[in-house]
């Protein structure tokens, strides 16, 4: 057993659940963590989308009391039916974009330049999103979303497909910006990457089945692990933070990031291109 690979991979889970649901870009930090720890090759890529799986059970065990009584509701209740019905049209837009253009976007969008911008302009939209006057807010719970509302989250959750916006960045200050809560937006967020995130580990896992072999289980069991308590340790302080706190200071640091990606990609220090 290759303890130091397994230490390289607790890291990297480590990283990967605490970046997952804040509103700054998981890939950037993974990208960053696997050059400064030589975990980058193509096998280490399919561990980076795999370990999300971890995390999104933190997701799940957080919300497992509204989950669980949404399923057992399911058949009866009607807004049991649209809260379902909302993350499944919020879901959908990024399961075509993904196979329409996923290789595409992959392919030619995965630059120094392309991160750092979307870091940067990320945390310049997130200042202007909290400057806006709390009178736009017109949704102040998942519940009382339309499927109109899913299905505009759903959209700009595909902004997330070009490397540095963060996903959740996109969902939680787009939300927003489409007129909910803050505590909505980022609520919707997590139940909405339940859906992405495991459905994306799952292909990753499948279509890269061929680099992957009975050894890598601890590795991917460690890395599994330290992303599912990081990010449950990660999800809990955020809802406490949203409660009396804004996201001002994420947007500064997506800003310093940005810089940091453009100066390690200039100095020839870090291969950005993933």
């Amino acid at each position: 057993m290759d303890l130091i690979l397994l230490a390289k991979a607790a890291v990297m889970g480590v990283v990967e659940g605490l970046t997952e649901f804040l509103p700054i870009s998981s890939t950037g930090h993974l990208i960053l963590a696997g050059a400064l720890l030589d975990f980058n090759d193509e096998k280490a890529k399919v561990f980076d989308i795999a370990i999300q799986t971890g995390a999104i059970l933190a997701v799940i065990i957080v919300y497992w009391a509204r989950l669980r009584d949404t399923l057992l509701q399911l058949p009866t209740q009607r807004q049991a039916q649209r809260f379902a019905l909302n993350v499944a049209i919020g879901f959908l837009p990024a399961v075509v974009l993904g196979l329409l253009a996923g290789k595409a976007i992959k392919a030619h969008l995965f630059t120094p330049t392309v991160v750092a911008t979307t870091f940067i302009l990320g945390g310049l939209v997130i200042l202007w999103a909290e400057r806006r006057p709390a009178t736009s807010v017109r949704v102040e719970d998942v519940d009382a979303m339309t499927p109109w509302d899913a299905l505009k989250v759903g959209l700009v959750q595909c902004l997330a497909m070009v490397p540095g916006t963060s996903r959740s960045g996109a969902t939680i200050i787009g939300g927003m910006l489409l007129g909910l809560s803050r505590r909505a937006a980022t609520d919707f967020s997590f139940y909405l990457a339940i859906p992405t995130l495991i459905g994306a580990g799952a292909y990753s896992l499948y279509k890269e089945r061929a680099l992957l072999s009975v050894a890598d289980l601890p590795m991917f069991g460690v890395g599994l692990l330290m992303s599912f308590l990081s990010a449950w340790l990660c999800v809990r302080w955020l809802l406490r933070y949203i409660a009396s706190h804004n996201f001002v200071v994420f947007a500064w640091y997506r800003i310093a990031f940005g810089l940091v990606v453009l100066a390690t990609a200039w100095g020839g220090w870090i291969d950005w291109r993933g």
